[in-house]
């Protein structure tokens, strides 16, 4: 048993060999899988995949059971023919050279994809007739015996996996090209002992003439052949042309009785020759060119050798002075074998002397460490290239690759054949940049740029700093005329250079042409992006993110709302950046769920900035559920950002963003209302109007919950938006005038109608509720900003009491409330002239309700000193968290309350008319529209909770110069 099939044996399962061997054959099934598959490893697809290795040894078997002697057997097999072998070619040949290389350059060479290979190389038994007898381990001898009834010979069997994609019309002109191509490697197979022989006795007669007349060039060339027939060359085809000249040109004309290989009367390749001048050299070298393809590897070279007008292929006398007159050439076509590509090239003959010339040009020692960098480099060159390149061309190319090592760039050189159109392009590269990916990067550029329909490569990389790939590009037929200009060429090498830049390269270019960073600043700044991010994201994406990271200071955040292109509709992407220490889903999900978005899936990326400054990106896969307006705000969330032309509505992007971080920064609570962001087309302040009026509906006792009037105001959109329009066109001090005085009453009869279509009671009570509301506000603080020009975090609303019909008895002459995702609270005065104490209350649900019975002891209790009474109360409603520690959460408790009662206070005062402590007028509050007369008077006072609150309350009031001073507050001091 071979060493093969005992690897096979120990591992492969007992039923990995096929359930039935057609014909009769000696052995069990196993031991012939063990054959078929025993050179591929364990690991590899046929001997793991049981089935599928089953199949494609059937078939084989199948395809092999008759051969006559010398005729290949072959079949393509085509996807859906019920073999279950897809698209694949299974050959059964003899044994020959270069039989692997001969069919898959020429599958290669018609565009198509090989995907694998198994070629067991197999000694078969065969009768007379050609019937499969037997099948054992190739012995490595390729010596045929026979017994006179049977034959015993190596057979080479192919199965090729094609690509799934394969035409109908390719597959027909597989089935044309391969008996031609297999009839003409045989024939190079067959003649192979002839052409080396005719190699070495031309390499005779050269070394003959060069040691009669002492000509220099001879001896060379006489050299160079014995080295080709010296197992460095495969020789596929000899000819010889007689040749006559005249207009400066050689005209040949072929001897087809002496034609050997693919040169034979018989062959189908059809070489295309080049066109010597009168003047050529003694020997030429060109890289093979032919109308079909040729046999074995894709880069073949011709060599010819010009035979002059003597006896021998030389002159009998030197040729100084006159041009010595050619009457024929000699002509060999093949490859170079393993070992001529890998050889040194200061033993190739002729190439050795062209080497030190090329090297004492460049002023260099050959044993110096640059002399042996540049031999370095010269020993990469393709082999065809090396004999076919002159000195001078060879001295420029490789000066010009020399300096790559420093520059890191890439180096093309680029020419044509004449003869067949394709072209040849070598490139030179950073050794470390070179990949497979890079290579078909550039397979593909070069395919575009020249039209390729074929593209061969050979690849490698040496032990110096660079690689090389040397590309041959065959166009298509009706391919336009090629553009090899130098700037088209510099063009084309600034593609390929491009392909070998890594991520980082490129994005640390585009940092240095945008921001004029030092390159090692942003070359430090490029390498904060972990692989998972270059993996997902393209350059220009982070640049962008990386000027947001780099604006990240303390807890700030930055959100990016945007759509992925050919995403569908209403799919977006947000992503959330974050400095310091990252957060975790659950503080996210909330926030994005509450817009009523689905979140498909999210992907942290962890980005650390120079000086260990750590900035996070979280992106989300967000969905729309399906409504009417997912495909509308698609238009707004467009690839790129920009909002869709002439739309009417903010940007639903920044809409988005502002919202989060309001929920985000805690300026907005997470609900449903927030729904209203997207399906409402509102921002967020604009719902937190609405959330206001729904908490108050609460407070008073109305008989729907938080989570009905949510519903209502979401199920009822045209309704919700003509609220906003009514409270803005009542409030914004910016509109006001009689245009928001006519727009207001134009919203008021819409409103009106539509609530008056509504058919469900509840509904219609919602809708009825916050419409009385807002009709009933006389004034409010949302148009209101800060000294650093921002909106305030709360919102107060000052009532007429008397026309909320939903309000309970006793109804207060005024009443404001206070609403903030921190403090809610509210005021009732029975009067214009009230006076009564703030209580800190700890009834969230209901705190009105016990404010109104303490406003009610309080009217009885002032009847002596002012005419009616007057009662404040609000809630904490995110006290801190416990620690554990008594004494640290009352001081918690009591800093967070305290800060509630500011923002309480504050709220009350920004809806209070001013004194002008000079001259008694009235000022009323900055940028508020008062819908009722004047109203200076606000007196508070201590009570329960906030009894030594007294001191803070006329802080805040002298904050805003109220006329009172420390009147304003008593009952306590801290």
């Amino acid at each position: 048993m071979t060493e093969a099939e005992r690897s096979i044996d120990s591992s492969a399962p007992a039923d990995a060999g096929i359930s039935s061997v057609p014909g009769k054959l000696p052995g069990d099934a196993s031991k012939l899988t063990a054959l078929y598959f025993g050179w591929i490893p364990p690991d590899a697809t046929p001997r793991t995949a049981t089935e599928r290795a089953e199949r494609i040894l059937r078939h084989h078997l199948e395809l092999a059971m008759v051969r006559d002697l010398h005729t290949p057997n072959f079949r393509i097999y085509r996807d859906g023919d019920g073999t279950g072998l897809g698209t694949a070619i299974q050959l059964v040949n003899d044994d020959m050279p270069l039989l692997v290389e001969s069919v898959t350059s020429a599958l290669r060479r018609l565009g198509i994809t090989v995907t694998e290979v198994i070629h067991p190389m197999l000694n078969v038994t065969r009768d007379r007739r050609g019937r499969l007898q037997a099948i054992t381990a190739d012995s490595g001898s390729a010596v045929a015996e026979s017994n006179g009834r049977e034959q015993r010979r190596p057979e080479s069997w192919m199965h090729i996996q094609l690509g799934t994609a394969v035409d109908d019309r390719v597959v027909d002109q597989i089935e044309h090209l391969l008996p031609s191509l297999l009839a003409d490697l045989r024939r190079a197979v067959d003649d192979t002992a002839h052409m080396i022989a005719m190699m070495t006795g031309l390499a005779a007669r050269l070394e003959h003439v060069a040691g009669r007349i002492g000509e220099p060039e001879l001896a060379p060339c006489a050299d160079l052949l014995r080295w080709l027939a010296n197992d460095h060359f495969n020789l596929l085809g000899y000819g010889y042309y007689s040749t006559e000249d005249g207009d400066g040109r050689l005209y040949r004309a072929p001897v087809p009785e002496v034609g050997l290989g693919v040169f034979s009367p018989q062959a189908t390749p059809g070489i295309l020759l080049p066109d010597w001048p009168v003047d050529r050299p003694l020997l030429c070298v060109f890289s093979g060119a032919s109308e079909a393809p040729l046999p074995g590897p894709p880069h073949h070279c011709l060599i010819s050798i010009a035979e002059y007008e003597t006896a021998g292929p030389a002159q009998d006398e030197p040729a100084a002075g006159r041009v010595r007159r050619i009457r024929g050439e000699h002509v060999f076509i093949g490859t170079f074998s393993v070992t001529g590509l890998h050889e040194n090239i200061l033993d190739i003959p002729l190439i050795s002397q062209r080497i030190h010339q090329v090297i004492a040009w460049a002023g260099l020692d050959l044993n110096s460490f640059s002399g042996q960098a540049m031999l370095e480099v010269m020993q990469s060159f393709p082999r065809v290239e090396l004999f076919a390149t002159d000195a001078h061309t060879l001295f420029e190319t490789i000066s010009a690759v020399m300096t790559l090592s420093l520059r890191r760039q890439v180096q093309s050189f680029i020419r044509q054949d004449p003869r067949s159109g394709a072209l040849y392009c070598l490139v030179y590269l950073p050794r470390d940049r070179y990949s497979a990916e890079v290579r078909l990067r550039m397979t593909e550029i070069l395919r575009a740029e020249f039209d390729g329909e074929h593209i061969a490569y050979s690849a490698r990389a040496t032990e110096s700093e660079l690689a090389v790939v040397y590309f041959t590009v065959y166009p298509r037929a009706d391919a336009a005329p090629v553009d090899l200009s130098e700037s088209n060429c510099a063009r084309i090498q600034e593609l390929l250079f491009a392909t070998t830049r890594t991520w980082t390269d490129r994005l640390v270019a585009k940092l240095v042409a945008a921001s004029a960073l030092a390159q090692s600043a942003a070359l430090a700044q490029a390498a904060a992006f972990p692989v998972d991010y270059q993996e997902a994201f393209g350059t220009e994406r982070a640049v962008a993110d990386l000027r947001r990271l780099l604006r990240l200071d303390g807890d700030a955040i930055d959100i990016n709302l945007y759509r992925v292109a050919e995403s569908p509709s209403g799919e977006w992407r947000f992503t959330l950046y974050v400095a310091g220490a990252g957060v975790s889903l659950s503080e996210v999900l909330p926030l994005l769920h509450s817009l009523g978005v689905q979140v498909v899936d999210e992907q942290p990326y962890r980005i650390t900035l120079p000086g260990d400054a750590q900035r996070w990106i979280y992106d989300f896969r967000l969905r729309i559920p399906a409504s009417g307006s997912s495909a509308s705000f698609d238009a707004e969330v467009s690839v790129g950002g920009a909002p869709a032309s002439g739309s009417h509505l903010p940007d639903v992007r920044v809409r988005v963003a502002e919202a989060v971080e309001a929920m985000w920064f805690g300026q907005s609570e997470i609900d449903q209302l927030n729904e209203l962001v997207l399906r409402g087309e509102l921002n967020w302040r604009q719902v937190v109007v609405l959330r206001a009026y729904a908490k108050y509906l609460q407070q008073i006792g109305f008989a729907y919950s938080f989570a009905s009037v949510a519903r209502v105001l979401l199920t009822n959109l045209e309704v919700t938006r003509s609220f906003v329009g009514l409270f803005e066109s009542q409030f914004d001090v910016d509109g006001v005038g009689p245009a928001a005085t006519q727009r207001a009453a134009r919203i008021t009869g819409r409103l009106h109608t539509l609530i008056d279509r509504v058919v469900s009671m509840d509904t219609d009570r919602i809708l009825r509720a916050i419409h009385g509301l807002i009709t009933a506000t006389l004034r409010t603080n949302h148009f209101r900003r800060t000294a650093g020009g921002t909106f305030l975090d709360y919102l107060s609303l000052k009532f007429d009491a008397r026309n909320i019909a939903e309000l309970p008895e006793p109804r207060p002459r005024f009443e404001i409330f206070v609403y903030s995702p921190r403090v809610e609270g509210v005021h009732l005065r029975f009067g214009a002239i009230a006076r009564g104490g703030l209580r800190w209350s700890d009834r969230t649900e209901d705190f009105r309700t016990e404010i109104l019975a303490l406003a009610k002891a309080q009217t009885v209790k002032n009847a002596v000193i002012v005419p009616t009474g007057a009662k404040g109360g609000f809630v904490v409603k995110r006290p801190p968290e416990s620690t554990g520690d008594a004494g640290l959460d009352r001081q918690a408790l009591l800093a967070e309350g305290i800060s509630c009662y500011r923002t309480f206070v504050s709220g009350l005062l920004d809806l209070t008319d001013n004194v002008d402590s000079i001259t008694r007028e009235v000022l009323p509050p900055d940028r508020i529209v008062r819908r009722d007369g004047d109203d200076t008077y606000l007196v508070v006072a201590a009570d329960k909770g906030t009894a030594t609150f007294s001191d803070t309350a006329n802080e805040v009031a002298r904050g805003y110069h109220f006329w009172l001073g420390d009147a304003f507050a008593s009952g306590g001091s801290l």
